[in-house]
């Protein structure tokens, strides 16, 4: 592949084309957990997949801890997390990271989106975006811009990503899926995204993003229920001037129902299958199989995603 051109938001950073992706033979993978209660199935699917991928290409696996989530984050979750992947038969390069040791890289971010024109402070309640929300997006009801242009007082506001003018700065952006091949950009679709949150440090899309451009992470696997994310972190990657890399949006595990495994309805925890004796690694290796148990299966493919 011949050289790309510096991306025009970022002079002297790295090489970008609408897709920016760089050829790189020994990926680098990440499994992300946020310790904000017990690893379940879903989670050692994720991570095998992650793991595997990395470990079949001669490339890296590492472990990041998704640490930022206000109160809901447990400390004490983080020793059985470790635990679990262990038990699994999954080793992981280096020393994990934490987001909570990262929070000054989050504010440069967010200061270079506000000297970029980008962000603006927005006071309004998951209520008041219900009722003024007129269209729906891929996270639900769309923001409307209600504190778009208005005179807020930013102190323990959100800030949120001006939509229009950053896609118009970008311009046009692709994204390579491994199972869904090369992807245009629509980030508009989500509206104006909340980046810096008055909760937490940062959202969702501004920490993954950052964090995986820090560490070096060439193909990001993720589950399929995350892949319209990616055309939020696309556009940030242009922003800020990252490298980009590569995805893999594998499918979930679901309950008999359709829905996704989760940890609020209390799909049954790794912790507990480890503590009643069960063999991590012959676990490990029915999930590789697609042996799942009974009531689990996994769900549809990327064909049925927008």
């Amino acid at each position: 592949m011949a050289p790309l051109a510096p991306s025009r938001l970022a002079p002297g950073g790295n090489p970008q084309d609408k897709r920016g992706v760089t050829e790189t033979p020994r990926p680098v993978t990440r499994f992300a957990p946020s310790p904000n209660g017990p690893l379940h199935l879903g989670h050692a699917y994720a991570a095998i997949v992650a793991h595997d991928l990395a470990r079949d290409r001669g490339g890296r696996f590492l472990l990041r801890i998704e640490d930022i989530d206000g109160t809901r984050s447990r400390a004490e979750l983080v020793p059985e997390i470790l635990a679990d992947l262990e038990w699994l038969g999954l080793e992981w390069d280096g020393a994990p990271v934490f987001q909570s040791a990262r929070l000054d890289r989050y504010a440069a971010a967010g200061e270079r989106l506000k000297a970029l024109g980008l962000l603006y402070p927005c006071r309004c309640t998951r209520a008041d975006v219900l009722a003024a929300a007129r269209d729906s997006g891929p996270d639900g009801p769309l923001y409307p811009g209600t504190c778009r242009g208005r005179d807020v007082d930013p102190a323990g506001a959100a800030w949120r990503l001006d939509m229009g003018r950053a896609a118009a700065l970008a311009g046009p952006l692709e994204w390579e899926d491994e199972l869904a091949g090369v992807v245009t950009a629509r980030p508009e679709r989500f509206g104006d995204v909340v980046l810096l949150r008055k909760e937490a440090p940062a959202s969702y899309h501004l920490a993954a993003t950052l964090d995986d451009a820090d560490d070096a992470v060439t193909l990001v696997t993720r589950g399929r229920d995350l892949y319209q994310a990616t055309h939020v972190h696309r556009l940030l990657q242009a922003l800020l001037g990252l490298p980009v890399p590569r995805w893999h949006h594998h499918d979930l595990l679901v309950e008999g129902d359709g829905r996704k495994l989760a940890k609020r309805r209390g799909s049954p925890s790794l912790a507990d299958r480890r503590r009643a004796g069960e063999d991590g690694r012959a676990l490990a290796g029915a999930l590789r199989a697609h042996r799942f148990p009974a009531g689990i299966s996994l769900g549809a493919g990327l064909e049925d995603v927008p």
